[in-house]
């Protein structure tokens, strides 16, 4: 029987689960597991596509409720959908901006994705780590639920035409990228659709901020300095300190 005090847990992803692009620690991994077997329920947040976080996760916890793109993709008892995407004209104005500042970009559909960047940018080692879905022309999207910003002539100057558009922008200056969400959309927001309000939550970058600030319990990963006076606790980005963490929780 689950007991009263169960808790909804939601992690994001890189930089707080995943240091390497790919993998899990497996002192984090037992960690989480320690937390589902106490019959907390985890969701797993990030800027990645549901694609993206399936290698990642390598199979573990399957019932876990996932949030990809930023907010903009759901899966549930692993069925994927979006539940947001760029208007046609939203994208058309983001399109310009990106053909003006000379911007490579990767944009991903519900599964399958474009990419427009260099062949040997970083970001090429994190898309469809497994082989799941097929690289294509924009225009063959269905959808667009996520645009990433890999370079550009300007990067600063691009986020901040943007942001006078009215677009959604998550600039990442450490990784040098820029990410677009559709609309408002965020991962608080997704995690509200889905009729959760009481959680904890661990996340490390800007792209948590509303996600840490309506926390029941909220843990910054690493030192982003974004989330200051944000989160309840501060964890060294390594593995040890983020299993400790999650135990004491669990």
């Amino acid at each position: 029987m689950i007991c009263s005090n169960t808790r909804t847990m939601v992690f994001d992803i890189d930089g707080t689960l995943c240091f390497d692009g790919r993998t899990i620690d497996s002192r984090i991994l037992a960690a989480l597991d320690a937390c589902e077997q106490a019959g907390h329920q985890l969701v797993f947040a990030s800027a990645r596509p549901v694609r993206d976080l399936l290698p990642v996760l390598d199979g573990a916890f399957p019932t876990a409720t996932l949030i990809g793109g930023n907010g903009s993709l759901v899966s549930v008892d692993g069925q994927v959908r979006a539940r947001s995407a760029f208007e046609a004209d939203e994208l058309g104005r983001l399109l310009g901006e990106v053909e003006r500042f000379r911007a490579g970009y990767l944009a991903d559909g519900p599964w399958d994705y474009a990419y427009t960047g260099p062949a040997d940018h970083p970001i090429c080692g994190r898309v469809d780590q497994g082989g799941l879905a097929r690289r294509v022309e924009l225009a063959e999207l269905p959808a667009v639920v996520k645009f990433l910003v890999v370079e550009a002539a300007d990067l600063p100057g691009l986020a901040e035409a943007c942001r006078a558009l009215g677009l959604n922008v998550n600039h990442h200056l450490d990784e040098a990228i820029i990410d677009f969400a559709p609309g408002a959309t965020n991962k608080w927001e997704a995690l509200t659709s889905l009729g959760i309000d009481a959680y904890d939550a661990f996340g490390n970058d800007i792209n948590d901020l509303d996600l840490l600030r309506n926390a029941r319990h909220s843990v910054r990963v690493g030192t982003h300095p974004g989330l200051d006076g944000v989160a309840r606790v501060t964890v060294a980005a390594e593995p040890e300190a983020v299993a400790a963490e999650i135990s004491r929780l669990a």
